[in-house]
C-alpha cells in the first residue's frame, strides 16, 4: 500500500483549519500494478472518465447519497454486512463516508465542483441517518416504513424507536470524521453539515465514562456514579461458560473503538479548534495506561467491565489477554505521544512488548486469547467450546494474529529518541510525481471502465439467501481505489 498525502491549498481556509488540512490530509492509495506497455493516457480522457464513473455511481447505485459494500453488476443484488434491499445505505466503512471522503479527496486534488456536489450529497445522507443519541447505526433507512422504527433527528420523536449509536467497526467515528472534513471544506457555512457534526461530538463526549473510555454502542449516557475509578486488575475467578451478559457498557478495545475515537476527537480539536476535543483524546489516553494489566500480563484486555477486570463480550471472547488489540492499543499510545509530546503514553510499551514476545507462538504468530495468569493460548472449537487445542477453529475469526511486535518497537525508539515537545505537522504536502506506474495505473482504470461507466469485476456476493457463484459485481472499495488513482492522476505535476 503505497501512502501519500493529499495535496490541498492551506489558502483556501481560515488559519484556525489549516493545521487541520494536513492532519486530513493522509490518504491510502492501493497500489495497482502496471500493465507492460499500457498505452498512453492523457488528462482529457482521465477527467472524462472519472467524471462518468462519478455520475454513474451517484444516479445508479446511489440511494439518496448512500451507498452499500457491494452490489450485483445489474444492481438487483446489493449488501454491506448483510443483504439489503434498494431504499438502505451502509455506514460501516467502506460504506457511505468512505465513499464521501474519496469523493473530497478527488474535488481537493482537481478542483471540480461536481465532486464537491457527489461529496455534499452523501454528506447528506448522513445527515438522514443522524440518530437523536447523536451517532450512527451500521445501516441508514430510506424506506419509509424501516425508517419509523428508527429515532432518527431529521424524523422528530424517538420515544421507543432504535437510537443506539454504533462505535464498533469504526461506524460512528468514519462518519463524523467525514462530516467534519466536509464542513471544513465547505468553510462551516452549511448550517446542516456544521450542526450535525458538533451534536455527535457533543454527544459523544457525554457518552465517554468517567475513566475515559467509550462503550462499544450506547443509546443512554452514563451516571458517573455507577463508574468507579479502578485500574485494570484479574477477576477472582471467571466463568468458562458463555454467561450471554450486556457487554456494550464496557469499556471496549475491540475493534479499534477507542483507538478511532481517540483519532476522531484529535481531528475535531484541529478543525474546531476546541480544546475539549484534545482532553477526551488525553483522557482516553489515561485510560490505556490505567487498563495495562499487572504482572505477570502487562497488556490489554478486549473488554472491561466497570470493575477493570477482563470479560465476556460475544460467545468467542472471553476474558482474557489479547495479543491482537494489545498491539492496536500500543500503537495507539504512540500517536498519543505523536499528538501531545506527553512521555507518559511510551510508559507502558517496553514492558507489554517484552510479554508479548515471550508470548509468540512456536511459528511467531501472536494467540488472540491468552489465559488469565496463566498465559496459555485460548482458542474455540466450531461448537464454541473454549480449549487449549486449536485444532477445530472457527473460521470466521482470527484467533492467531500476525506478530506487528518489530515494527512497534521500531517506532517507539524512533519516537523516544525524539527530543521536541511534539512533533510538527507541516502545511506543504509533496506533490504528485506523473510516474510510469501512475499513468499505467491510471489507463488501466479507464480501460476497466464498461459501456455504463461501472467498474466490474469477478467477485462474490457474501449475504445472499443462497450461496452466490463468482460473478460480475461492482465493488464499492474498487469504485474508491479508481476514483484515487484517476485523481491523483489529474492531479500529477508534469516535468
Amino acid at each position: 500500500m503505497l501512502i501519500t498525502q493529499l495535496p490541498i491549498n492551506p489558502s483556501r481556509f481560515p488559519n484556525r483549519t489549516r493545521l487541520a488540512l494536513a492532519l486530513v490530509g493522509i490518504l491510502c492509495v492501493w497500489s495497482v500494478q502496471p500493465s507492460c506497455g499500457a498505452p498512453a493516457v492523457t488528462q482529457a480522457e482521465a477527467r472524462k472518465a472519472l467524471k462518468r464513473a462519478v455520475f454513474f455511481f451517484r444516479s445508479r447505485v446511489s440511494i439518496r447519497g448512500g451507498y452499500l459494500w457491494r452490489y450485483s453488476a445489474d444492481l438487483k443484488q446489493r449488501e454491506g454486512e448483510d443483504r439489503t434491499g434498494p431504499h438502505t445505505a451502509w455506514v460501516q466503512p467502506p460504506g457511505t463516508p468512505t465513499v464521501g471522503q474519496a469523493y473530497l479527496r478527488a474535488y481537493h486534488l482537481t478542483d471540480e465542483p461536481y465532486l464537491l456536489a457527489a461529496a455534499l450529497e452523501t454528506g447528506n445522507a448522513l445527515v438522514d441517518g443522524q440518530l437523536q443519541s447523536g451517532g450512527w447505526d451500521y445501516r441508514i433507512e430510506f424506506d419509509s416504513q424501516a425508517r419509523s422504527q428508527f429515532a432518527y433527528r431529521t424524523d422528530g420523536e424517538a420515544r421507543d424507536k432504535r437510537n443506539v449509536t454504533t462505535l464498533d467497526d469504526n461506524t460512528t467515528q468514519a462518519a463524523l470524521q467525514f462530516l467534519m472534513t466536509l464542513d471544513q471544506t465547505l468553510m462551516f457555512q452549511n448550517s446542516d453539515i456544521h450542526a450535525r457534526a458538533l451534536f455527535a461530538l457533543e454527544q459523544l463526549l457525554r457518552a465517554q465514562f468517567p475513566l475515559g473510555a467509550w462503550p462499544q454502542r450506547y443509546d443512554r449516557f452514563p451516571d458517573p456514579a455507577d463508574f468507579p475509578s479502578h485500574t485494570a486488575s484479574y477477576p477472582p475467578t471467571w466463568s468458562r461458560q458463555y454467561p450471554r451478559l450486556d457487554y456494550r457498557n464496557y469499556y471496549t478495545f475491540n475493534d479499534n473503538t477507542i483507538a478511532d475515537m481517540i483519532t476522531t476527537m484529535f481531528l475535531a480539536a484541529r478543525i474546531y479548534d476546541d480544546p475539549r476535543f484534545r482532553e477526551a483524546a488525553e483522557r482516553a489516553g489515561d485510560f490505556i495506561i490505567a487498563a495495562q494489566m499487572p504482572d505477570p500480563q502487562p497488556a490489554w484486555a478486549q473488554q472491561y467491565n466497570v470493575d477493570m477486570h477482563p470479560a465476556w463480550a460475544r460467545k468467542f471472547e472471553p476474558p482474557a489477554v489479547t495479543g491482537g488489540e494489545s498491539q492496536g492499543v500500543m500503537r495507539t499510545l504512540l500517536l498519543l505521544f505523536r499528538h501531545t509530546g506527553k512521555r507518559k503514553y511510551l510508559h507502558p510499551i517496553p514492558e507489554a512488548l517484552a510479554y508479548l514476545k515471550r508470548s509468540q507462538l512456536e511459528n511467531g504468530q501472536l494467540a488472540r486469547f491468552y489465559e488469565l495468569r496463566t498465559n496459555r493460548p485460548l482458542y474455540f472449537n466450531r461448537n464454541y467450546e473454549l480449549t487449549y487445542d486449536d485444532s477445530d477453529l472457527p473460521t470466521h475469526y482470527g484467533f492467531k494474529i500476525a506478530s506487528q511486535l518489530d515494527s512497534i518497537q521500531q517506532e517507539y525508539e524512533q519516537l523516544l529518541a525524539t527530543k521536541t515537545a511534539e512533533q510538527p505537522i507541516t502545511l506543504t504536502t509533496p506533490s504528485i510525481r506523473l510516474t510510469e506506474q501512475l499513468t499505467a495505473a491510471a489507463s488501466e482504470v479507464i480501460s476497466n471502465l464498461n459501456k455504463d461507466a461501472a467498474w466490474v469485476k469477478s467477485g462474490r456476493l457474501k449475504y445472499q439467501e443462497q450461496e452466490s457463484p463468482t460473478e460480475p459485481i461492482i465493488d464499492v472499495p474498487t469504485f474508491i481505489r479508481n476514483v484515487d488513482v484517476l485523481s491523483r492522476f489529474l492531479r500529477a505535476k508534469r516535468k
